[in-house]
């Protein structure tokens, strides 16, 4: 199948494979895609640092891949993963750990500041 990227990118939703809880929306360029497939891990384009970045390569928090969706129109995609620890940065097993009004409903499972040099 070819997808139709937008702009040299595709959103992709991350499920967890087991639960189906949404962990986390990112962007990919054709090579992680491909990288993906190769390796069976989640690689993604970083907007911000403008490269291709394996999910979990400073963490550790890894997401193994199950199955790569396809939406109808071919331009976004479902991972489906096993994840090994936090999805989000912040240190929560889901990046949707809060609600629009601000109130956190699950706690973090680490604290960045002892995970990411840069980050905190």
């Amino acid at each position: 199948m070819e997808l139709n990227y937008t702009d040299g990118l595709v959103p992709v939703v991350v499920q967890d494979a087991e639960t189906k809880e949404v962990l986390m929306l990112a962007w990919a360029n054709e090579e992680a895609v491909r990288l993906t497939g190769e390796t069976g891990y989640a690689h993604y384009w970083s907007r911000s640092r403008q490269k291709i970045w394996k999910k979990g390569e400073e963490s550790g928090n890894v997401q193994e891949v199950v199955e790569v969706r396809a939406d109808c129109d071919a331009d976004a995609l479902l991972y489906l993963v096993r994840q090994r620890g936090a999805a989000c940065h912040t240190g929560h097993y889901s990046c949707f750990y809060r609600t629009i009004e601000g109130r956190e409903i699950a706690a973090p499972l680490f604290d960045p500041a002892d995970v990411y040099a840069n980050k905190g």
